[in-house]
């Protein structure tokens, strides 16, 4: 465990009204900026150099400035920074070696991947760094205002700095929760792994549908998904059904022979969920060992015809 840093600028009350700065316009940036607006703190300025960014900024953040990121910074009291994980070390870096940082400053970034780590150039300078990561799919329209009421954030900080982060998540309308700087990875691989692979399944079950002549996969899955989420989340592992959790061996086994012919391309993933599925059903005693083992056999002789 990485024991906490106590930060250059010191324990500080819940934040006033601020200035705020946006650094990165995008579709989070944008939305965090109209909450803070919405809760009574002054967008001054925001960077974005898309026309995309720009066009979100102008009808989501009205009469605020786009700026360079070090003007950004320069005018706020607050600096969100809303950019693409693999960016942030890089413009926080950036950021410090034009001298943008300034002691009291607060900032805070909102990727799930990082902690408090990549902002310690800010911090080395006197700036109250946090990590607040709103869980929730953004579309960059005005309805994610809305839709961030209730949502959770994750909330990674120095502990004397906690009451100041829960404050600004609960004014964008979050419900803070804590996440130690250890696990910000493994929460936000989580993250992933349950809206953005999910994503992903859907719309390959809805192309296999469509390749089996349904003309509206959406009306068949809505149902179907909708009461496998709600299984899933209210009854973990209990919720699970279907062939691999009756160990219908020879129901998968068509099922890879019938996408081996008609859609290649999916039976790496049906494999590589089956074999999962397989494993969480021996694992919470849905399936029984000999249940179990031809499944898992089966799996493995598939998986090595599938191309790398």
């Amino acid at each position: 465990m990485t024991r906490a840093r106590r930060s250059p600028a010191g324990p500080v009350p819940p934040p006033a009204r601020l200035r705020v700065g946006v650094v990165g316009a995008g579709r989070v940036g944008s939305v965090l900026g109209a909450a803070l607006a919405a809760a009574g703190h002054d967008v001054v300025a925001a960077s974005g150099v898309s026309t995309a960014s720009a066009e979100r900024a102008a009808r989501l953040l009205p009469g605020v400035p786009l700026l360079p990121a070090d003007e950004v910074v320069a005018a706020s009291d607050l600096v969100v920074l809303a950019v693409p994980d693999d960016t942030l070390p890089g413009l926080v870096a950036g950021l410090a070696g034009t001298g943008a940082w300034r002691r009291g400053q607060l900032a805070f970034h909102t990727s799930g991947a990082h902690g408090l780590a990549v902002l310690a150039p800010a911090e080395e300078r006197g700036v109250l760094s946090l990590a607040l990561h709103p869980a929730m799919t953004f579309s960059g329209g005005p309805e994610d205002v809305a839709r961030l009421s209730g949502t959770a954030f994750g909330v990674t900080s120095r502990p004397e700095h906690r009451a100041v982060a829960e404050t600004l998540s609960l004014e964008m309308g979050g419900e803070p929760f804590w996440v130690a700087e250890d696990d910000r990875a493994l929460y936000h691989a989580a993250l992933v792994t349950g809206a953005n692979h999910l994503v992903t399944l859907v719309a390959e079950a809805a192309d296999l549908l469509r390749a089996a002549g349904v003309d509206s996969p959406a009306r068949v899955l809505g149902p179907l998904l909708t009461a496998a989420l709600d299984n899933g989340l209210r009854r973990g592992d209990a919720g699970l059904t279907g062939p691999v959790s009756r160990g219908d061996v020879g129901t998968v086994a068509g099922h890879l022979a019938t996408l081996a012919e008609r859609a290649p391309d999916a039976v790496g993933a049906y494999v590589a969920m089956a074999r999962r599925t397989t494993e969480r059903a021996a694992a919470a005693g849905r399936l029984k060992p000999h249940e179990a083992a031809p499944l898992t056999e089966l799996l493995d002789a598939a998986g090595q015809d599938v191309p790398r």
